[in-house]
């Protein structure tokens, strides 16, 4: 078998047996419809994808850093989460993408379907009854899920192999033992792949009830893009910390010196992959009144929201499909606060067990657009004192109710990605849909209806993700503990994500107004001004955006907001090489058990992050892998 070597269990009898119980591989690729099933198949491995039963928290974007955090009575069932703990291992590691075990998939097993699928849809001879435009459509869809596969496994372990090509059973043990390949030559592979297979695909989806979720040209050129930025960052460009990481035939596998031209590749993907998104029909999503009396201030925090959570809007450049009613469900549960509505009597399970950190609740802007520690009408040093809301406050927080400073005056951003105790939660059953008397809010402090009200199901932190809760899911009748689900697919791409990617490479060329302009774009949707405005009339340090390192970190705070709680910042503090600096801090929030204001409004330490840089990095590869494959070397530090 081609990847023995490699994945240790689990890989011979799914081999020799393809998609749905069919007996050969020729078998599969005898008609359209065969060959259709083998294609999903290929579509069914995604990096994001919960398991453990659909257990949100058994997810790696949700745990595996420091946006979120749990109560400690899921630690056994929620492996993502030791990571985070500082528990990752080489015996047998958590969220294992190599092997296919503890909550990750078997990405060497998929790249190998799609090889074999490749080599069979590629020869004419085969589906007889496939069309060639579908037949092209089909190599390009699949071209670019080999190439997003190797993506992944470069993005958690660094160098790895390239398989190419399916290694037919019954050759030598010698040709199996593949060996790890330098990173610049990885990611090269991955781009001439990505460019073959944009050749073959509409720039956009033209029908969505036939065609939702699959790949086009504006989703192979933004993984282009995201690839370019990634090797261009500090992790794979120029990173000294790996200049004596080799083979054992003593092949260097990081190159240590810095390469000014990946920017400039980035660029050129980033600018690619926006016209392909104009012709695509893709445009930043805001959000449609559907009759409901909105405030400005709610209208914009439901532009964040519908970015994720409205099904197919125009921004989603790919999204997932392959999450279970049960899964989506789960992701919603975790994340709502429970009993917003003041007509529910009887707590719901499995509520609110997912916790924003505090580091997050802070990470948002001011409603001027600039940091909380810039800004100079801001009382950063009072920020975790506590007052009353006032009728000015009351699309945001009850009036009359009493919350920390740090929940004032923060940008919509905040308000639509994050809840807190006293924050309105505005949902399409709020009555008299409208904003403004709407009876959902959270009361989460001890023994309230969101608080804590037993020993599971609690948040931790005294924040909740509001964002990821689609604003249709509700409760099915009053006093029943059962929720109607709005299913949407998770965007594992979405237009503000290539726009910042974009952003990010024009600043790093020299092309800061451009950068600008597309940061803007994306200020605009969430109705704030532009960043050169905002820093000049707000901030401590106006002349921020004017410099190539003030425009980072602008740029690095913009990504941390825009996206947040959607699986880019573990990926992203790893590569800017700022995992060593977040992730050595303490994890803190609202002490969760306080019943009275004075009790819960004190900060509380959850727990002392570790990260042992460069070790953390990148994930070991399991040790039984280097005893069966001796050319395999392992991670530094592993």
């Amino acid at each position: 078998m081609a990847l023995l070597i490699l994945a240790t269990s689990g890989c011979k009898d799914y081999l020799d047996v393809v998609p749905d119980g069919l007996a050969t591989i020729d078998h599969a690729f005898t008609n359209r419809h065969e060959a259709e099933k083998f294609l999903h198949k290929c579509y069914s491995y995604t990096f994001s994808r919960a398991h453990a039963g659909g257990v949100a928290v058994a997810n790696i974007m949700f745990t595996g850093g420091d946006e979120m955090w749990t109560y400690r009575e899921t630690y056994d069932l929620d492996s993502p989460w030791k990571i985070a703990l500082g528990e990752q291992n080489v015996s047998r590691p958590y969220v294992n993408f190599w092997d296919g075990d503890k909550h990750g998939s078997n990405f060497w097993q998929a790249i190998r379907e799609c090889n074999i699928f490749l080599e069979n849809i590629k020869d004419e001879r085969k589906v007889l009854d496939l069309l060639p435009e579908d037949r092209k459509r089909w190599i390009g869809e699949v071209e670019f899920l080999k190439a997003y596969f190797h993506f992944c496994l470069l993005r958690m372990y660094g160098p790895i192999p390239i398989m190419d090509k399916a290694i037919p059973i019954g050759e030598s043990p010698e040709t199996m033992r593949v060996k790890r390949m330098p990173v610049d030559e990885v990611v090269n592979y991955i781009s001439n792949l990505l460019d073959e297979a944009a050749t073959k695909l509409p720039d956009g989806i033209v029908n969505v009830t036939t065609e939702a979720g699959r790949i086009s040209r504006t989703t192979v050129l933004t993984l282009k893009t995201k690839l370019w930025v990634m090797a261009a960052s500090p992790l794979f460009n120029g990173n000294q910390d790996y200049n004596n990481f080799k083979n054992k035939d003593g092949q260097l596998l990081f190159n240590a010196n810095y390469d000014q031209s990946k920017w400039e590749k980035a660029v050129e993907a980033g600018k690619l992959a926006i016209e392909a998104a104009e012709a695509g029909n893709h445009k930043l999503y805001y959000f449609s009144d559907f009759g409901y009396k909105l405030s400005d201030s709610t209208t914009y925090q439901m532009n964040t929201r519908g970015a994720v959570t409205e099904k197919w809007n125009s921004e989603l450049i790919w999204g997932l499909t392959n999450h279970s009613e049960t899964v989506i469900g789960d992701i919603q549960n975790a994340n709502l606060a429970g009993q917003i509505d003041s007509r529910i009597t009887t707590p719901v399970d499995y509520t609110s067990y997912l916790s924003v950190t505090m580091r997050m609740a802070e990470l948002f802007y001011t409603d001027n657009g600039v940091p909380i520690n810039e800004d100079l009408d801001y009382d950063y040093a009072g920020r975790f004192e506590v007052k009353a809301a006032t009728v000015a406050d009351r699309f945001n927080i009850v009036p009359g109710y009493r919350t920390a400073k740090l929940n004032f005056n923060r940008e919509n951003r905040f308000y639509g990605s994050i809840a807190f105790d006293g924050a309105k939660w505005f949902m399409a059953n709020a009555p008299g849909a409208t904003d403004e008397q709407t009876a959902l809010y959270v009361r989460g402090k001890n023994g309230q209806p969101s608080g804590k009200l037993r020993d599971m199901y609690y948040n931790v932190t005294g924040y909740w993700a509001k964002k990821l809760v689609n604003w249709r899911f509700q409760q099915i009748g009053i006093g029943t503990q059962k929720y109607s689900t709005e299913k949407y697919p998770r965007p594992e791409m979405r237009l503000a994500d290539l726009y910042l990617l974009y952003a990010e490479a024009c600043n790093e060329t020299d092309k800061r107004e451009e950068a600008i302009r597309y940061l803007d774009m994306i200020r605009t949707r969430a109705g704030l001004k532009g960043v050169v405005e905002s820093w000049t009339n707000h901030s401590r340090n106006p002349g921020k955006p004017n410099t190539k390192e003030g425009l980072r970190a602008i740029i690095m705070q913009e990504r941390g907001i825009e996206l947040a709680f959607e699986g880019h910042r573990i990926w992203d503090l790893r590569r800017w090489k700022t995992a060593e600096t977040l992730q050595n801090q303490p994890v803190r929030g609202w002490n969760y058990l306080g019943s009275t204001e004075i009790d819960y409004y004190r900060v509380r330490t959850l727990h002392n992050m570790t990260f042992n840089a460069p070790r953390d990095y990148f994930w070991p590869i399991r040790e039984s892998n280097l005893q069966t494959n001796p050319n395999l070397v392992q991670n530094p530090g592993w």
